[in-house]
Formats: C-alpha cells, sequence, structure tokens
C-alpha cells in the first residue's frame, strides 16, 4: 500500500529524514546500488557532499540521482493521467474521477506547468500511453531502471503497433532496456516491430518512400540546409560510406578543415560535378541476413550497420540497385551464428578484417553504433605486448573510442564474446555481443 502525502507533509518528512544521515557524508553506503528510488534514497543523497567523494563514487552519486529523477518523472506522469480524469471541480470537491479523458485537462497541466499548449498536449498523450497502454514501461521509469528519453523511445518505436502488438514487443525487451542507450533501443524496437507484423511494415516502408523529397531551409545563422527525406536506407548508407572514404583520403596534414567539414564540402562537390580525386571510393553496402530471408523463405528483418533493421526486400533489391557498389553480406543461420561472408566486384584488404568485421559490425564501445567498416581494428593486448594479429584479438574501434580506449580505459574480451570495458574512474561495464 502506498502512502499519499501532501507536499507539505513530504517536506516535513524529508527535513525529518535528513536529521538521521550524516551531513555532509564522505561516503557512500555500499549497498547504494540496491536501494529503491523514494524517500530513502532521497534522504541519503541529500546529505551527501559531492565535493569530498573521489571520481568513482562521483559517478555512483550520478546514477542515483538520475534513478532518483527517473522515479519523479513517473511519478508526475502519473499525475497528468488523474488530472485527465478528475471532472470539473473546486478545492472542496469530493474526490471522483470520470472514466473518459476530461476534453480540456491539457489546459490544466499547460497552465498548473506554465509550459505551452502543444508541449501540454504531447505530455499528457505521453502519459496515457505509458499508464494505460504500456504500464510495464511506466514500471520500469518508476523504478529507476530506464529515463524518460528511453521510455519515449519505446513508446514512439511502437505507436503504429495495435495495442496487444506492441505490448508484446515490450515484453521482448524490458530486461535489455535498462543496459540499452536510445539509439540501439530504437533499433531493436524496429527489428521487433518488423518481425511482429512483416506485410505491415513493408507497407509502411513503400508508402514512405513514396514520400522522399529534397528540403531546402534556411538557417538562423545565415547559413543553409539541404535535407534528403523518406530515403531507402542501403542507398543512404552506401552514399554516406562513400562521402566518408572520400573525405578521408583528402584529409592531410595542411588542411585546416575539420573532418565534418571535408564530409560537407564533398557532399556539396559531387552533388554539384565538381572533380574530386576519389578513385576507388565505390560506394559500398553492408547487408547481414539470414539465409532463410536471402533465399525468399521468410521476411526477417535484415541489418545495415550504423542504420540499423530494414524490411527484407531490401536485401533481395540492393544488388540490383547498387550495380556499380561494392556491397559485402553475412548469412546467418536460425541461431545467428555466421554461415558465410562475401564480397562482391572487389577484393576485400583481408578475409581476416571481412570475418571480425562480420562478427562485429558495429564499434565495440558502449553504445557506439559506427558501422565496423568505418572503424580502426585494435588489438586488444597491443602488439608492442606480444598481442597476436589474431581474430581473437582484434575489435573494431571507431575514431573516437579507439583514442578513448588508449587513454585511461581497458577492454577485454569475454569468453562469450562481449567486451568488458573498465573506466578510467574504475567502473565496470559490459558491452552485449549483438548477433550477426
Amino acid at each position: 500500500m502506498e502512502l499519499e502525502l501532501s507536499a507539505a507533509d513530504f517536506e516535513r518528512m524529508m527535513a525529518e529524514a535528513e536529521t538521521f544521515v550524516e551531513p555532509f557524508r564522505q561516503e557512500l553506503p555500499d549497498d547504494l546500488e540496491t536501494i529503491p528510488p523514494g524517500l530513502q534514497l532521497a534522504a541519503i543523497l541529500a546529505g551527501v557532499d559531492r565535493t569530498r567523494l573521489n571520481g568513482h563514487d562521483v559517478v555512483r552519486l550520478m546514477q542515483s540521482h538520475k534513478r532518483l529523477a527517473a522515479h519523479y518523472e513517473a511519478a508526475s506522469l502519473a499525475d497528468m493521467v488523474e488530472v485527465a480524469h478528475c471532472p470539473a471541480g473546486d478545492a472542496d470537491s469530493p474526490v471522483e474521477r470520470s472514466s473518459d479523458q476530461e476534453e480540456f485537462a491539457s489546459d490544466d497541466i499547460r497552465a498548473a506547468l506554465r509550459i505551452t499548449r502543444r508541449t501540454a498536449e504531447n505530455a499528457l498523450e505521453f502519459a496515457l500511453e505509458l499508464r494505460e497502454r504500456l504500464p510495464q514501461i511506466w514500471d520500469l521509469l518508476k523504478a529507476g531502471l530506464i529515463d524518460v528519453a528511453r521510455a519515449k523511445t519505446i513508446v514512439y518505436g511502437t505507436s503504429h503497433l495495435s495495442d496487444r502488438t506492441a505490448r508484446e514487443v515490450v515484453d521482448r525487451i524490458l530486461d535489455r532496456a535498462p543496459n540499452l542507450t536510445t539509439g540501439q533501443l530504437s533499433a531493436r524496437i524496429r527489428r521487433l516491430c518488423v518481425e511482429a507484423d512483416p506485410d505491415e511494415a513493408k507497407s509502411r516502408y513503400e508508402d514512405s518512400v513514396d514520400q522522399r523529397r529534397v528540403v531546402t531551409q534556411a538557417d538562423v545563422d545565415g547559413t543553409a540546409g539541404l535535407l534528403g527525406l523518406n530515403l531507402p536506407p542501403h542507398r543512404v548508407a552506401a552514399v554516406t560510406r562513400r562521402i566518408n572514404k572520400i573525405a578521408r583520403g583528402l584529409k592531410h596534414s595542411d588542411d585546416p578543415r575539420t573532418a565534418d567539414q571535408i564530409r560537407a564540402d564533398v557532399f556539396l562537390d559531387l552533388l554539384s560535378g565538381a572533380e574530386l580525386n576519389d578513385a576507388g571510393s565505390r560506394a559500398v553496402v553492408d547487408i547481414r541476413v539470414d539465409l532463410a530471408t536471402r533465399t525468399g523463405a521468410n521476411d526477417n528483418p535484415v541489418e545495415i550497420p550504423g542504420f540499423g533493421p530494414v524490411i527484407a526486400d531490401i536485401a533481395r533489391r540492393v544488388v540490383q540497385e547498387q550495380q556499380n557498389a561494392e556491397w559485402r553480406y553475412t548469412i546467418t543461420d536460425d541461431n545467428g551464428l555466421v554461415v558465410t561472408t562475401g564480397i562482391t566486384r572487389r577484393r576485400p584488404s583481408a578475409a581476416q578484417k571481412r570475418d571480425v568485421q562480420a562478427a562485429y559490425p558495429t564499434c565495440v564501445f558502449l553504445g557506439c553504433r559506427m558501422p565496423a567498416t568505418d572503424c580502426d581494428l585494435d588489438h586488444n593486448l597491443a602488439w608492442a605486448d606480444g598481442g597476436p594479429t589474431t581474430e581473437e584479438n582484434l575489435a573494431p574501434l571507431c575514431r573516437h573510442d579507439h583514442i578513448v580506449r588508449h587513454n585511461g580505459w581497458t577492454i577485454k574480451r569475454l569468453p562469450d564474446g562481449s567486451y568488458q570495458w573498465t573506466s578510467r574512474l574504475g567502473h565496470t561495464y559490459i558491452t552485449d555481443r549483438e548477433p550477426p
């Protein structure tokens, strides 16, 4: 049974609770991570002087504050749902609720919280989705296991599904959601949605591609944007990799431009027809597909590293649509184990490199989704320390995370193929291995 408190009662209890904790605490409890968010955790954190903690414990403090913040965000969203079912009244009205949502409930919310009408409407819609459509996600938020950003990723990622199908998809990600970034979570949800209803996914994709367009916009600082919207993802992946490859070839020590500036200039040069020294920079497409889908026996989603899951038809069309591209494929069995890998039109730089990229489609740092083909191959045990150049000792790391790895972080490959990272502040994290 939950205790209901007024704001004044809550403030009084918080003040009383703080008298039981040591002011300006210099150490955090050993069981801090197991204390559920609520009054006890709030009282403990209120008595901590972060300036007296070492770096390792400051990270623990930060994590606990985020859990507590998520807990109160869940409570605030639950409040909005209650407001939506409260009939008109005043301070002396009896406690009662309407079965249907009150028409102007969002106006009470926007006035009370001093937010815009659109913001209030969106917040109420999100709250109703959590409490009434996907209560499993609200429970995770209340427990502090996920934050609002991840909750929104799940809610909006399943909004096109029926209530029943959405709950089935959510049930399949509940255990892993706390350990995934919003980008990883979004990709996982897209894959599960395709698996749940391949025909609906194909129809939505085709309808969206029919709306493809190029948009130009003026920016407030005097620059402009050029956007291609609703494009086929495999073609975007191929073009992006070609731009990146040309940009890397143009970068040299005398060029004052940043990598982003060079890529932007390459993008404009290609569209305007300017001459580029891009010999050998043919577009590359990397497709990951299970054997049954490749042969047409089913319609499971396929993967484009860096973009995530796409519908099966893309895997079957990519060869015809990219006649001049290099494309790489990884075929897996029903258990996600690699059956074979291959490459068309051009010989790979090394079979060993291709096998590592097949086993690890993206950078192996926490949450990074940079495609392995755009990463450095790093020796887990450095060559200078006797580390062999073998597939077991190589891992793809994007340029940034490669630098991080050699600046205070350590990496260790585990027996199941996942990677254990230890931060410069002594925290250990596991990067789960995604099956190809």
